[in-house]
C-alpha cells in the first residue's frame, strides 16, 4: 500500500535517517489476542511510570476489590495504581525490573469472586463505542478522569497521560496524533488491538483530542499493516478522525520522527511535540482512555506480545498488570531448548534480563526471546570512524562521541553533545560495523550526567 498525503498535513510520511531492521512480526502478527486467567497473586511496583512514585494507600491484611486504587499518584507527574484482581494485600516486597531498577512493590493475593478477564477483553472488543456526543465532556473532566485512572503511555515510555492532555493556555494543540506504528521488531500487540478493536481506538482519540481542543485527529499506521489500516478506516467513517499511512521505517514510532513524518515539523533538541502544536499518544493508551471515560474503569490490564524463536508458542496476550513474567512464559508453552536471551520489549530498545519473577508493568509491551544462533555476537572491534551511526541517527546526533564520553566518564562532554536528546532507539548499534554497544554506553552516560549534576 503506497503513501498518501492528508489534506492539511504537509508531512511526507517519512523522516530523515533511520534504519530498516528485519521486522520478524510474522511469528505473532496473525495470532489473535488470548486472555490469561486470573493469577493467584500480583505484584505492583509503586513506580511504573516516568515521574514520582505513587503513595501506597492500602495496608497489609486489607481486602481490596478489582479496580480499587491501591497507590495514589499525588505528584503532578505521577500515576496511580489500581488492583487488577480482588484479594488481600500481603507484605510489601522488593522487585528488580528488567531495566535493572530495584523497587518496592505491594502484593495482592487473589481471594473471593473475581471479574473474569475474558469479560474485560470482550468489553474492549464488542462494546458499541460512541463516536459522537462528546460535547457533554468538559476537557478538564476528561483530564481528571485519566489521572484518576492511572493511565500512562503503553507504548513503553509510561509517561503519565494526563500531563500530555492537560490544557495549556501558552501552547495551543492543533493536531492529536495517535501512534499506531509499532515499528519495533517482533512486537505485534498494538497491531492486534487495531485489527480486533478499532472502534475503541477511534472513541479514545475523539475524547483525548477534546481534552486538548485539537482540531485535527489522525491515527498513524505504517504501510506494512494493511489490515489494521482497513479496520481503522472503517471504524473512523463519519467521524473527523483520519488514518494516515506512513512509511515502514525504524524508528517511525518515535514521537519526534512521527511528528516530522505527518506534520512536517522539526522538534528542537530538548523540545516536545507540544512545541509544534501536536500531542501524541499510543493506540493502546488511547483505548484505555476510552474505557476510563465511557466505562469508568481504571488501567488494570493491557495487551502484550511474547515472540521470538526462543518461545514455544508466540502469542499476543491480554494480561493483568502485576502478573509474573514466568507465568506469561508458561502460558506460551515455555522456552525452547535453544533459548538464549530474554528481552523486555523488542530487540532494538528493550532490556535483556534473566529474572522471570519480575512482574508485568504498565510499560511492558512484550517479551522477545532469541536463540543462541540469533545472539551469537561478533567480537567488538575499534571504531573505524565510518560515520554510519551518524547517518542512521534520527536525532542528528554523533553516537560515537556520546559513547566515548560515557566510556571515559566525561559527563560534561556528553552534555555538550546533547546526550539527553538520544531516544535510545538502537539504530546506531544496529548499523555499527565494529559492533560497539553504543546504546548501552549512552544509557550509562545519561546516568553519569544525572549523578554529576546532583553533586
Amino acid at each position: 500500500m503506497g503513501l498518501f498525503k492528508l489534506k492539511g498535513f504537509p508531512g511526507t510520511g517519512s523522516f530523515p535517517h533511520g534504519v530498516h531492521p528485519p521486522e520478524n512480526k510474522a511469528l505473532s502478527a496473525n495470532m489473535a489476542v488470548e486472555v490469561m486467567p486470573t493469577p493467584r497473586t500480583v505484584t505492583l511496583p509503586l513506580l511504573q511510570h516516568l515521574g514520582v512514585p505513587c503513595e501506597q494507600i492500602v495496608r497489609s491484611g486489607e481486602t481490596v476489590s478489582y479496580g480499587q486504587m491501591v497507590g495514589e499518584g499525588e505528584a503532578f507527574v505521577s500515576a496511580s495504581i489500581h488492583a487488577p484482581i480482588s484479594g488481600k494485600v500481603k507484605r510489601n516486597a522488593m522487585v528488580t525490573l528488567p531495566n535493572g531498577r530495584r523497587l518496592e512493590a505491594l502484593t495482592i493475593q487473589a481471594e473471593g469472586e473475581q471479574i473474569p478477564p475474558e469479560k474485560i477483553w470482550e468489553e474492549v472488543k464488542f462494546t458499541q463505542w460512541p463516536k459522537e456526543g462528546f460535547s457533554n465532556y468538559a476537557p478538564m473532566d476528561i483530564v481528571k478522569k485519566i489521572r484518576e485512572s492511572g493511565i500512562v503511555g503503553l507504548g513503553g515510555a509510561a509517561f503519565p497521560t494526563h500531563v500530555k492532555v492537560m490544557p495549556n493556555d501558552t501552547r495551543v494543540i492543533d493536531t492529536f496524533v495517535v501512534n499506531g506504528c509499532e515499528c519495533e521488531p517482533y512486537l505485534t500487540c498494538d497491531y492486534r488491538l487495531m485489527v480486533e478493536a478499532p472502534d475503541i481506538i477511534v472513541t479514545g482519540a475523539l475524547l483525548a483530542a477534546r481534552a486538548v481542543s485539537a482540531r485535527e485527529i489522525v491515527i498513524c499506521v505504517e504501510d506494512n499493516k494493511p489490515k489494521a489500516i482497513e479496520r481503522l478506516q472503517q471504524a473512523a467513517q463519519q467521524t473527523v478522525v483520519q488514518v494516515a499511512v506512513v512509511k515502514t521505517k525504524y524508528p517511525q514510532g518515535s514521537e519526534k520522527q512521527l511528528v516530522k513524518a505527518v506534520v512536517g515539523l522539526d522538534i528542537p533538541l530538548g523540545g516536545l511535540p507540544a512545541d509544534a502544536g501536536v500531542a501524541v499518544s499510543n493506540v493502546q493508551t488511547i483505548a484505555t482512555v476510552a474505557r476510563s471515560i465511557v466505562k469508568d474503569v481504571p488501567l488494570t490490564h493491557r495487551v502484550i506480545t511474547v515472540s521470538g524463536h526462543g518461545i514455544c508458542n508466540p502469542k499476543n496476550i491480554f494480561v493483568p498488570i502485576g502478573i509474573s513474567l514466568a507465568e506469561v512464559v508458561d502460558f506460551c508453552g515455555g522456552l525452547t531448548p535453544d533459548a538464549a536471551r530474554i528481552i523486555s520489549g523488542g530487540p532494538m530498545m528493550g532490556f535483556a534480563f534473566s529474572d522471570l519473577s519480575a512482574p508485568v508493568t504498565k510499560g511492558t509491551s512484550g517479551l522477545t526471546i532469541l536463540t543462541h544462533d540469533e545472539v551469537r555476537k561478533a567480537e567488538e572491534t575499534n571504531c573505524v570512524r565510518c560515520g554510519r551511526c551518524v547517518d542512521a541517527c534520527p536525532m542528528n546526533l554523533v553516537p560515537t562521541k556520546l559513547a566515548l564520553a560515557a566510556r571515559y566518564k566525561h559527563p560534561e562532554i556528553a552534555a555538550q553533545y546533547h546526550i539527553r536528546a538520544c531516544v535510545e532507539c538502537g539504530s546506531c548499534s544496529y548499523v555499527c560495523p565494529a559492533k560497539l554497544n553504543l546504546v548501552q554506553l549512552i544509557r550509562e552516560g545519561k546516568a553519569q550526567l544525572n549523578a554529576w549534576e546532583r553533586r
